[in-house]
């Protein structure tokens, strides 16, 4: 895969405030900013005409929420949102510096990425219905693809998560090589527990086919040690609620591939405790997790 050049500026110099994003020759723009700097946001010249928005913040049950929209009156929406959804604590607009963009070109992205936030499953979307694309003629249609192509680099650099598949289904065999590890196994017999996951794009990955514990029974004495097991718990169940583990007579299978922060996360919510995934997620020749990662640092792996 080749280099991407991606130019970001601070607005108003502070990390976390008003952002721009671009890639060098593409025509898209992004502009990202926390709720408190709606008003700076808005004055954008850039947003006068069609763009497509997400308004990101926490879920309730944990994770992000996110709300997904296109239109041609970016600062009377927003008005409108801004009194009728509270969860949202960053908007992140997407428009094209040449003013090309169409009201048709935005219902189409607006569609588009619906369905892509809806395949990645890494948020949990707000929007009530997901509108069909709009009818482009095919070169327009086009246009388009290789404009969301373009986001799915983007959006992730800025921290929106939102529509990132799996990257290297399109990467060269060599390339994937270095993006996607060794598949690694999680297994107690015990619990019934047969888990197998990769990192994959720099994220740690649990398997669809994976089975787990079906209830989280992890138990703790510290204070912070009871925070934690809450907060796996919670994360149990909200992977239940969404349809990611599927709990049928007893057993739980991961339903589709699960994206964790961490592999001792993950480890911890198949068994049901507390985990230390770099040596309990071994490959197949032994290697854990762990060494894995570390390859190359080892003055004898040099």
């Amino acid at each position: 895969m080749s280099g991407k050049h991606i130019e970001l500026f601070l607005v108003d110099g502070t990390p976390g405030g008003l952002t721009t994003a671009e890639i060098l020759n593409w025509t898209g723009q992004v502009i990202s900013a926390p709720r408190s700097e709606m008003g700076a946001l808005v004055r954008r010249a850039e947003l006068a005409g069609t763009c497509v928005y997400l308004l990101l913040g926490p879920d309730e049950q944990g994770g992000t929420r996110c709300y997904i929209g296109e239109t041609d009156d970016f600062k009377a929406r927003l008005r409108y949102h801004d009194t009728n959804k509270e969860f949202w604590r960053k908007a992140v607009v997407i428009t094209s510096k040449d003013a090309n963009l169409t009201k048709a070109h935005g219902r189409y992205l607006e569609a588009r990425l619906i369905t892509l936030a809806l395949q990645a499953g890494r948020v949990v979307l707000d929007n009530g219905t997901t509108p069909p694309p709009q009818a482009l003629p095919e070169a327009h249609a086009s246009d388009m693809d290789y404009f969301i192509d373009q986001l799915q680099i983007v959006l992730p650099v800025l921290g929106v998560d939102a529509i990132r598949g799996r990257e290297t289904a399109a990467v060269p065999q060599a390339r994937q090589e270095q993006l996607v590890s060794p598949m690694f196994h999680l297994m107690n017999r015990k619990l019934g527990v047969a888990a197998t996951a990769q990192q994959i794009d720099g994220e740690f990955t649990m398997l669809a086919g994976s089975t787990v514990v079906a209830d989280w029974h992890g138990v703790g004495k510290a204070d912070s040690t009871i925070k934690a097991y809450e907060s796996y718990r919670a994360q149990h169940l909200k992977l239940i609620a969404d349809g990611s583990i599927v709990v049928e007579n007893g057993v739980a299978r991961v339903a589709k591939d699960i994206v964790f922060g961490s592999p001792s996360t993950a480890g911890a919510i198949a068994q049901g405790r507390s985990c230390n995934g770099r040596i309990s997620w071994i490959a197949e020749d032994g290697t854990t997790f762990g060494a894995w990662e570390s390859r190359g640092v080892d003055p004898q792996d040099a």
